[in-house]
């Protein structure tokens, strides 16, 4: 990662084995997925923040920027509930809408359920790279080497993509190619966008593909790789530092409980 995405400095996170690392995250995942109660979502939600500027090795003011699109996640998934929500104590209703206890309720239980696994999501990718994460599955959890290098070249690829679409947008404009009412080049948009970039990216992926049968990448003999993912004390640490998160998450939601609901599927 380098640019905008290169971390100011490297935690446990950044140094762990990203295939272990994985298997940590999708089980806060299904954690976060099974818990039922909105003062447990409500500390996962906000210990996992703390985390993510913590623990992710960015600058505050980067991290800030990326977790302001949080927001935007908490409103659609706890106002569909809030404004729609089947309830038997209602607060306020305005024709099709009834807000009550049970659907405000239990649509804040889902926005902070959202946060929490944003910002569970965001810190894996944050300390992360793509290369490492495909060379440890296939060092760690024997991923075929045809299926993870093809996905690192089609990462590889994207930006030429990106570049493609520029020069062929330039040079519509230099040759003049508007002179079309709106509707008459939306209608263009797919002779002269669409398929002359399919059939480059056709020509690139055929190119790619024969690349990487010539040198073996479907090969079934042991491989060696440059780039080894070992397992090490930093993944120790990486276990402790999650499971003491969601540890305290859930001892502070017992302990001191923010809202005092029970279990958001049966009854508030």
């Amino acid at each position: 990662m380098n640019g905008f995405f290169a971390p100011a400095r490297r935690t446990a996170l950044h140094r762990a084995n990203p295939a272990l690392k994985l298997t940590l995250f999708v089980g806060l995942f299904i954690l976060t997925m099974l818990t039922h109660t909105i003062d447990a979502s409500f500390y996962l939600a906000c210990v996992f923040l703390l985390l993510l500027f913590a623990a992710s090795g960015y600058p505050l003011w980067k991290t800030a920027l990326l977790v302001s699109g949080f927001a935007l996640a908490f409103a659609s998934a706890s106002l569909t509930m809030i404004l729609f929500g089947k309830g038997s104590e209602i607060w306020w209703t305005f024709g099709p809408i009834a807000i009550s206890k049970e659907s405000f309720y239990r649509g804040l239980h889902l926005g902070f359920r959202s946060i929490a696994f944003g910002c569970q999501g965001l810190l894996f990718v944050l300390t992360t790279t793509s290369t490492g994460l495909f060379y440890a599955l296939m060092q760690r959890f024997k991923l075929g080497p045809k299926y993870a290098y093809s996905f690192m070249a089609s990462i590889r690829l994207l930006p030429m993509t990106v570049e493609e679409l520029r020069v062929r947008r330039d040079a519509l404009a230099v040759r003049g190619g508007g002179g079309f009412t709106p509707f008459g080049a939306l209608l263009r948009l797919p002779e002269r966008y669409a398929l002359p970039l399919l059939a480059q990216s056709i020509r690139r992926a055929q190119r790619t593909a024969a690349a990487m049968e010539v040198k073996r990448f479907d090969a079934r003999s042991r491989r060696t790789y440059y780039y080894s993912s070992p397992v090490t004390a930093a993944d120790a640490a990486a276990w402790l530092l999650l499971a003491a998160a969601a540890a305290a998450a859930f001892w502070l939601a017992g302990t001191l409980p923010v809202f005092g609901l029970g279990d958001m599927r049966t009854g508030l």
